[in-house]
């Protein structure tokens, strides 16, 4: 009876602990699945959160839009828009198409005799500046040389056989003049009887033309710095 009894009591022992053990595991799993779905929760309200302020942005970036549209609109904005792309074209920082003349500047091909003086035959500085200031003189109002825009600061260098132009642009033979103005004006001032074309032609150098009804020139791509000007006016 004794042994029976003990037996009874490891059984119901047992059970008990089974029981507790069942009970522990079901709490446990009861609150994994309550944080689990509280973190859930957590993040689905940070990310509806996330949603309205990224709405009330959008809407403001629309109506900032809109307000811009209307602002530009206004006639006021609408001349100073052409005035600034005026002093764009004349500080040379916009690109400029329009109508205009292509001039191509070369070496002499005349075969020289002896004793001649080559250097005579050859394009310098002082003949490329000859042909940008009748340009410039026949309304031009853009410039450029080999595709280097041509702006107020802008030097044309002799460099041995080279010259010199926007602080370290090289540029050799041939060279070629493109400007942007009427192109009957331009042509005319090169070519007329007596003019800089005629006396380029005398020592052989090669000038040759072109009126065309596109000109393309692009901006200016070098640095504009002004140490001692200003635009405001000394009492």
């Amino acid at each position: 009876m004794k042994i029976k009894g003990y037996h009874w009591a490891i059984g119901l022992v047992a059970v008990l602990l089974g029981i507790m053990l069942a009970v522990q595991f079901q709490m446990n799993s009861s609150l994994q699945k309550n944080l689990s779905s509280e973190r859930t929760e957590k993040l689905t309200q940070q990310i509806e959160q996330k949603k309205m302020a990224l709405e009330k942005l959008q809407a403001r970036v629309e109506e900032m839009r809109q307000k811009l549209d209307e602002a530009t609109a206004r006639p006021e904005l609408g001349r100073l828009k052409v005035q600034l792309d005026k002093v764009g074209i004349m500080a040379g920082t916009v690109p400029v198409v329009g109508p205009g003349i292509e001039v191509t500047l070369n070496d002499s091909n005349v075969a020289l005799q002896p004793g001649q003086n080559p250097n005579l035959y050859v394009l310098h500085d002082e003949d490329v500046l000859k042909v940008l200031n009748e340009l410039k003189a026949a309304g031009a109002e853009a410039l450029a040389i080999n595709d280097q825009r041509l702006i107020a600061t802008s030097e044309i260098r002799c460099i041995g056989p080279t010259i010199l132009t926007n602080g370290n642009k090289r540029l050799a033979a041939p060279f070629v003049i493109t400007a942007i103005g009427n192109p009957d004006t331009l042509y005319n001032a090169l070519f007329m009887k007596g003019g800089v074309a005629e006396q380029l032609k005398d020592w052989g150098i090669q000038v040759s033309a072109s009126k065309m009804n596109e000109v393309i020139i692009s901006a200016y791509s070098g640095a504009i710095s002004y140490e001692y000007g200003n635009g405001g006016d000394k009492a």
